[in-house]
């Protein structure tokens, strides 16, 4: 999949990261979940959604290395190895599979319809049944409550999250081919 990067390949991956850094600051912590509200799933149906799939994935990759080893870019400015490990670990593990379904589900034309479904599936069900089984499993939790904490509170916000993402994809991509084209 990372076979003859291009220096564009490259460069849209280190921005699409640093989108999703950024976006792990808009940060609310939830007092009845150990799972956060944050605007990371908007950073990764953003990449899903404008890049290539092998751009979104380098994206989600980098901003994976990078918590790892140390640099606080996770929810709440957490890092390190310890998060992969801890209740939220599934999510982010989720983040980077889903930004893969995403990727190789929108397709080629700029449908807003196919955009959509994408996102939902990309960047919820998937994102959802790996957040919430790896927080059933770390915590101890029956799956049911494990929904119920890290993800039916959520899927409001992660909705309109979809919204806004598709959208701005779409109308990004017109925008981005009128350029190209021009």
């Amino acid at each position: 999949m990372f076979k003859n990067l291009s220096l564009r390949d490259i460069t849209y991956s280190a921005v699409f990261a640093a989108l999703i850094c950024i976006l792990s600051y808009v940060y609310l912590p939830i007092p009845f979940s150990t799972v956060p509200i944050t605007g990371q799933t908007l950073g990764i149906m953003l990449a899903g959604s404008l890049l290539k799939t092998r751009q979104a994935v380098l994206s989600v990759l980098i901003f994976l290395i990078i918590g790892f080893i140390g640099i606080p870019v996770f929810a709440g400015g957490a890092s390190g190895i310890s998060v992969l490990m801890g209740p939220t670990g599934g999510y982010l593990i989720g983040f980077l599979i889903g930004v893969m379904v995403i990727g190789l589900l929108k397709g080629s034309k700029n449908q807003l319809v196919r955009i959509t479904a994408a996102n939902i599936i990309g960047g919820i069900i998937v994102v959802y049944v790996l957040g919430v089984s790896w927080l059933s499993y770390s915590t101890g939790m029956d799956l049911k409550s494990a929904f119920v904490a890290g993800a039916l509170y959520f899927l409001i916000g992660d909705i309109v999250k979809v919204a806004i993402a598709s959208t701005l994809a779409v109308t990004l991509n017109k925008q981005l081919k009128k350029i190209l084209t021009n």
